[in-house]
């Protein structure tokens, strides 16, 4: 997909102020790469889903979030539309699939984390009133990610305690494999 748009987490941090709000550490001037390394090396690796929301931009935190849904929750691919929508966006970032995502995650049970995936896919730019609302509601910039961080720490909180930290372990490290850490040059 894309290449990281911050050379800093504390660059993630300002863009986002929300942020701040959702990850109580402080931001320090590491690349974003390293800083997740950090995080997912700490006593609350957990932060790392929420910095990785942030980090990657919205068509890549959704396709990651998918991935790690698909790993947090055991078959969920061949039973839920919710899923299906978010991944058909990400394929396909048109308009119809954006709002065919939204509208999905808007009729779903918002105590499913695949209804969060819908949500963030459906939030992920453009108008997001519902239909029959007169103006334009212009998506704020920051909930796909907050979706996104939903979606995958309640999934997470499904998966049994044992096997809970390697399955963490395994969702940070797509991230950081999407971030791919630029490598330097002679």
């Amino acid at each position: 997909m894309g290449k990281l748009r911050f050379s800093s987490a504390r660059e993630v941090f300002e863009a986002f102020p929300t942020l701040g709000e959702d990850l109580m550490l402080e931001p320090n001037a590491d690349s974003p790469f390293h800083y997740l390394q950090i995080l997912r090396g700490s006593d609350t690796p957990e932060d790392g889903v929420t910095f990785s929301a942030y980090v990657l931009d919205r068509r890549e935190t959704v396709w990651w979030a998918c991935q790690c849904l698909r790993l947090l929750i055991p078959g969920v691919e061949t039973r839920d539309p919710a899923l299906r929508a978010a991944e058909d966006w990400v394929y396909a970032p048109d308009e119809d699939k954006r709002l065919a995502a939204l509208r999905l995650g808007t009729e779903e049970d918002r105590q499913r984390p695949t209804t969060w995936l819908s949500l963030a896919a459906g939030w992920s730019g453009g108008n997001i009133a519902p239909p029959g609302v007169p103006g334009v509601v212009p998506s704020p910039p920051h909930y796909t990610a907050r979706a996104v961080r939903i979606a995958v720490l309640s999934a997470l909180a499904l998966v049994p305690a044992r096997d809970r930290a390697e399955k963490l372990g395994r969702c940070l490290d797509g991230a950081l494999h999407m971030m791919r850490e630029p490598r330097e040059t002679a």
